[in-house]
């Protein structure tokens, strides 16, 4: 498939490979509002049903690099449309499920069929439009992939307000068949140039992160190292990484780590800088639904309604940096966006029960433009500097580096979530008096007096942990912002046109 020859039905590609997109791009925030309802209906503690997002996370982390090989192998149209297949079985399994386990089980598949969805959607839409179009075709794209972060959490909450949470998955079904039905009729066949996969590599970074997840998820559950299952499965991440490191050091030829990338300053700073973006954004997704609605008392729509305007402000800022990138400091541009980051996380930190939603709405805004003058240049620096012959190589290992710092995020602010509210929840009791709570609804000398004192030393405690998670967050953000200087103004204006075409 040459994008020089006219390609036949290039509309009805564009829609067919548009709706896989959009399919994709909403289950990365479509779940988030639905979290407690999910946990009720799972019986799953707060810990856990966090798994339904970091399972998520981690398989499309990991399966993200084999899209690559597999279309050089049977073909891109063939990996396109089981991929489209395979997500919509799994979406159709999870909106099935009726226990904790089947549902991880069946995220873990829509993350391990979903990786390949927007790589191979940018692929086909560069391949199938001329050169004066790409612009046009990317923008669509784009647009495409926006559609999460805006209306994924407005469409989760009215389904699960007037449906079920069930939905939020289910509504994948209609999109993926017609999604299937325009790629079975006119997306012709092509056979990229194959891409070498270093197995063993894979395989042991592989086992390294879902050992290491494993271990961040249920390590709380278990008292860490008290349990013998946590002590394996840390003494496991850590022998197959010790493997990864060694294997990536000596062998000769093809690697999964191409050790040139370790060679350039840029592109190692961003990688560890998209590391904390992604433990950053994802946290935040995670931990707000559950505050709203548990702490503030939002019905499940208007949470939806009220986290929306992060997307709209990471969009903005997209259209703003796409036009400064190459006019402004890239440095200059990932600092103000992580500033912003710091002001909205710091914003969050000083919610209380009985501050309207503006805080809310304000700060989600401020977090999303934030993001969005930090992901563009971020991905532009990265790649600014580095080799173009190695930019095929880099972009799997930058893409899964972020994806496991968003999966470790969610698993770290939960954790420390859970540990907090304990803490809190012992120190408020132990402030509490018999004698100055006597006579009220608080007595302590009354069964329904205990019960009802401690239903408000648990919801007092759970906002302090709330706000702990995101003073952490917020520390964080202000220790990594150094990490800017280490990044080297690209020479030539050259690199920046290349890497932002790249980037996108």
């Amino acid at each position: 498939m040459s994008p020089a020859a006219p390609v036949p039905h290039r509309g009805m590609i564009t829609i067919s490979i548009m709706l896989a997109t959009v399919m994709q791009a909403l289950d990365t925030t479509i779940a988030n509002v639905a979290l407690p309802h999910m946990q009720g209906s799972l019986q799953a503690a707060q810990d856990q049903i966090t798994w339904v997002l970091t399972s998520y996370i981690v398989a499309a982390a990991i399966a993200t690099p084999l899209s690559g090989w597999l279309c050089g192998r049977i073909g891109r149209r063939r990996v396109f449309m089981g991929a489209v297949i395979g997500f919509t079985v799994a979406s159709a399994l999870c909106g099935m499920a009726d226990s904790l386990w089947q549902i991880v089980a069946a995220r873990l598949l829509q993350g391990v069929f979903g990786a390949a969805l927007v790589p191979l959607s940018q692929a086909v839409l560069l391949d199938i439009n001329p050169k004066e179009k790409v612009g046009q075709a990317m923008a669509i794209w784009g647009a495409g992939i926006m559609v999460g972060p805006i209306l994924g959490p407005m469409l989760g909450g009215w389904l699960t307000e007037n449906a079920s949470w069930r939905w939020v998955f289910l509504i994948n079904l209609p999109v993926g068949l017609m999604a299937l039905y325009g790629m079975a009729r006119w997306l012709p066949e092509s056979r990229p140039e194959g891409q070498k996969l270093d197995l063993f590599g894979f395989a042991t970074l592989s086992l390294a992160v879902g050992l290491l997840q494993m271990f961040l998820d249920r390590g709380e559950l278990l008292d860490w190292f008290d349990a013998p299952e946590i002590r394996l499965e840390a003494a496991g991440c850590a022998v197959a990484t010790l493997f990864f490191i060694a294997h990536t050091a000596t062998v000769r030829g093809n690697c999964f780590l191409n050790r040139a990338l370790l060679r350039d300053r840029n592109f190692v700073t961003c990688v560890l800088f998209g590391f904390v973006v992604g433990m950053i954004i994802y946290a935040t997704m995670a931990l707000l639904p559950q505050l709203l609605q548990s702490q503030l008392g939002y019905p499940v729509v208007y949470t939806g309604e009220v986290m929306a305007p992060r997307g709209v402000g990471t969009m903005l800022a997209m259209f703003v940096v796409g036009r400064l990138v190459q006019r402004v400091d890239l440095r200059a541009l990932m600092a103000f966006g992580f500033g912003l980051t710091a002001l909205s996380l710091y914003q969050m930190a000083t919610i209380t029960p009985q501050m309207d939603s503006h805080i809310v709405i304000l700060s989600g805004f401020i977090q999303g433009v934030g993001m969005g003058f930090t992901f563009v240049p971020l991905s532009t620096a990265a790649f600014a500097t580095l080799d173009p012959a190695l930019r095929h190589d880099g972009t799997p290992i930058y893409s899964l580096v972020r994806n496991i710092g968003s999966s470790v995020g969610i698993s770290i602010v939960q954790s420390l979530y859970t540990r907090r509210l304990a803490s809190a929840h012992a120190d408020l009791a132990a402030a509490a008096h018999t004698g100055a709570l006597a006579g009220s609804a608080w007595d302590l000398g009354r069964p329904l007096g205990i019960a009802a004192l401690n239903a408000e030393v648990t919801r007092q405690a759970s906002l302090l942990a709330y706000i702990a998670d995101f003073r952490v967050m917020f520390i964080v953000t202000l220790l990594t912002m150094p990490l800017l200087l280490l990044i080297r103004r690209p020479r030539r204006h050259g690199d920046i046109e290349d890497s932002v075409a790249f980037a996108e």
